[in-house]
């Protein structure tokens, strides 16, 4: 509850909106499906726990190239982690039996293509403040208009001059080494969208949304040839 408290005071704080947020008290007695656990606190608990995740991640890596001590940040470890599994642990009437029903259901809310046509748009508004999603890009769709077209333009700005001067002073800081692979990102996005533009393409072919998550796994195989002999530079398992 305190979470969804502060994700809900963080928004309105930035946005200027003060729009109701499910605090999350379903009833009692019905079984809350992995989706409507994902729809509730995606943005209170899952978000912030992955960008957290992320963050210790780069810092953890950084120290071991770079051979210096780092803190065990336990508590750090401890919050993203909770953040992740708890409102899965303590959701309403959890049930063993129902876990493959909430895999298979979650699975076609990821591969969902609702919300996807020109005039399902303002549905798919409606829709994201209530909390009622149909799929995975209707849940971030949703989000994106209500920021983009519901922000004072001030706050939009603002957060972007943020965002811009945050990234910049990332590239100050970080090592040369680990800018060597930023080729091999973009390289990897070039291909990542010309498989979006088949999945588009084919009528929203799953194959092809599933393609576009896979070929980022071709990172390390692909490294050597884009960047050459610095990819073992200092050894190929710190890379």
């Amino acid at each position: 509850q305190n979470k969804n408290i502060a994700s809900s005071m963080k928004e309105g704080a930035m946005t200027g909106i003060a729009r109701y947020f499910f605090t999350g008290r379903p009833p009692a007695n019905q079984h809350q499906t992995w989706r409507d656990i994902y729809s509730t606190y995606w943005k209170s608990h899952y978000q912030p726990a992955f960008t957290l995740a992320t963050a210790y991640v780069i810092y953890s890596l950084l120290a071991v190239q770079n051979n210096e001590g780092k803190l065990p940040m336990v508590l750090v470890v401890l919050s993203f982690t909770a953040w992740v599994i708890t409102p899965i642990i303590f959701s309403p009437f959890p049930r063993w039996n129902l876990i493959m029903q909430d895999l298979r259901e979650f699975n076609g809310f990821i591969t969902g293509g609702a919300g996807t046509a020109e005039a399902d748009i303002q549905e798919v508004v409606s829709r994201g403040k209530k909390g009622t999603v149909r799929s995975l890009y209707e849940c971030g769709l949703a989000d994106e208009l209500c920021v983009w077209s519901e922000q004072h333009l001030f706050m939009l700005v603002l957060c972007f001059l943020a965002k811009a001067s945050l990234g910049f002073y990332l590239l100050t800081v970080l090592p040369a080494g680990i800018l060597d692979f930023m080729p091999i990102f973009l390289v990897l996005l070039s291909f990542s969208w010309v498989v979006v533009l088949g999945y588009f393409s084919a009528g929203l072919n799953n194959v092809f949304l599933v393609l576009s998550f896979l070929i980022w796994a071709t990172a390390v195989p692909l490294a050597h040839r884009v960047i050459g002999g610095r990819f073992a530079s200092p050894n190929a398992s710190t890379r």
